[in-house]
Formats: structure tokens, sequence, C-alpha cells
């Protein structure tokens, strides 16, 4: 039976070419996802929730590769802010309605959250993201991920 997800649906009414990849939901990383699908890390993205400053404001969404570190300082002069902060494990889930290790871009749209990409991502064709549940990955092409999501271009990591 084939996964049916908010994300898998949205893709097939869009008509966006997508494979899923389960693996166990033990796994909360992107580098752990990396290991067990076989593929490079930096072709695996992580959606890491980053809140600002200014109150009442949505926390912003930031896909980066699994082998590349968020940069908090840079992400903050490039969005205009003193300073930025990841958001923790639970707040991160509470703000998503998504548990940790499935927080996914294209299973959040209308939600409000600005969503950035790391701009190393312009070398793919394709990549993987969270589906929206922990245990499953959909790999995509880039363009329509960005499409999808809205997705601004950003360095934001080292």
């Amino acid at each position: 039976m084939a996964i049916k997800l908010n994300s898998t649906r949205l893709l097939s009414k869009r008509k966006i070419p997508f494979t899923v990849y389960e693996f166990p939901e033990s796994i909360h990383s992107a580098d752990g996802v990396a290991e067990a699908l076989g593929k490079p890390p930096e072709m695996v993205y992580k959606t890491l929730v980053v809140l600002r400053n200014t109150p009442k404001t949505k926390p912003m969404l930031i896909m980066a590769a699994a082998n590349r570190n968020l940069n908090l300082k840079r992400v903050a002069q490039i969005v205009g802010e003193k300073k930025v902060r990841m958001a923790a494990h639970r707040e991160a889930e509470r703000l998503t309605g998504l548990k940790v290790g499935g927080i996914s871009a294209p299973a959040l749209l209308n939600r409000g959250f600005d969503v950035f990409i790391d701009e190393a991502a312009q070398l793919l064709d394709t990549i993987l993201v969270s589906g929206g549940k922990r245990g499953v990955n959909i790999e995509l092409p880039v363009q329509d991920l960005v499409l999808l999501t809205g997705a601004k271009w950003i360095h934001a990591c080292d």
C-alpha cells in the first residue's frame, strides 16, 4: 500500500514527480537518513525551525543538507534580525505540529512559515526532504520543491 501523507497527496495533485523512501522511525537526523538510504549526505536535506527575535512572527523553516551546519549569525543578517535561534525539539514540534525528524516544508504549506533553502541545493537535480512523518523521506526535483514551497535561496550554511 502506498504511503498517503499530505505532502505526497499534494505532490501527486500537482503532478510533481517524487519517490518515497522509508527507513526506521528511530532515525531522527538527516545524516542518519543518508546512511540508512545509502544516499550522499549533500543530497538529504533537514528542515530546521529557526525563531526570530521579533515578537509574534512565524518561525522560519530552513532546509539545509545533512553535511552542512547552519550559520545563525548569517541567517539573522540576511533576514534583517539582530539575532535568531534554533527552536528546541519540543518547541519545534509544538510550532509545526510535526515530530522532529519529520518536520517538512511541503507538509506545512499555507501555515505562514517563511521557507528558505540553502543555496548548495542549486547544484543538485533532486534532493530528499522529510515527507512530514518520521521514517519517510521524499525525493523530488529541487526546482519543483522551491516552486511548491515558495522557498527563498539563502547562503545559510558554513
